[in-house]
């Protein structure tokens, strides 16, 4: 098997696998689900508002899901653990999910769309767009777009931290379908700076100790210079050569 149809052929598993546990967990919130192989077999985490239920009793929902996935989808070993969803809001499985319950239970498609749209915002997304799309209110077929906040549409924030989803319900026009693009606060962008203020200990340590207030009385003198060994001079004075004294001749007599 070439390289490209065993990607293909693996991608269009999951896509079975996350419609089948859909379908299956709906009353439990299911909000998704990762496949990763191991030495052992294939380990399947299986996110969900109400883990309870997808457990079931004494673990009986659970060994069936098991089953399935070995069965239907050929997954080798299946071992399935469930996740809690901390915030449903930022999961687009039960945001789609929840739009289209209200749909079904005949709620106005705006007011579903806005509803939907406020919680996601009031939870502390970044952005977030929800599109409704089928025959709304006439008999040819239509999208609606309710959008707020900041998400970029293309590039590598766009791939690996929006979270997307889609829901489809059959009602007596034809069926509706609901697409979901989460960003969640978390989300990495390569242009966004953040600067680190450094610590109040480390500011004391390197900023030099300056003085209050600067007074004359404050103020070192500065030190004086020593002062320079005098030297000895003397005065030379030229003196008169000495005249020899000349004695009186003695007369004789």
């Amino acid at each position: 098997m070439s390289i490209v149809k065993r990607f293909i052929t693996e991608s269009i598993k999951r896509t079975e696998i996350d419609e089948f546990l859909q379908k299956k967990l709906e009353r439990a919130g299911y909000g998704g689900v990762n496949l990763s192989k191991t030495p052992l077999g294939t380990h399947v985490v299986v996110y969900a508002m109400r883990p309870g239920l997808v457990i079931g009793r004494g673990g009986e929902t659970i060994k069936e899901l098991a089953s399935a996935l070995e069965q239907n989808f050929k997954v080798s070993n299946p071992q399935i653990s469930v996740s809690e969803i901390e915030v449903p809001e930022f999961n687009a499985h039960v945001v789609a999910n929840r739009v289209a319950s209200a749909l079904e239970r005949g709620v106005h498609f705006r007011r579903a769309g806005f509803w939907a749209l406020n919680q996601v915002m009031e939870a502390g997304a970044l952005g977030a767009e929800i599109v409704i799309s089928g025959k709304l209110t006439t008999e040819r077929a239509r999208f609606e777009k309710f959008k707020a906040g900041h998400f970029p549409i293309v590039g590598e924030p766009a791939l690996r931290a929006m979270k997307t989803a889609e829901a489809h319900i059959q009602l007596k026009p034809g069926i509706i379908g609901v697409r979901v693009k989460i960003m969640p606060p978390d989300a990495y962008f390569p242009d966004k700076v953040t600067i680190i203020e450094p610590a109040p200990e480390e500011e004391q340590v390197a900023a030099p100790a300056t003085p209050a207030s600067t007074t004359p009385a404050q103020i070192a003198p500065k030190p004086e210079a020593a002062p320079e060994p005098e030297v000895q001079t003397k005065e030379v004075v030229d003196e008169p050569t000495p005249v020899a004294e000349s004695k009186p001749e003695e007369t004789k007599e």
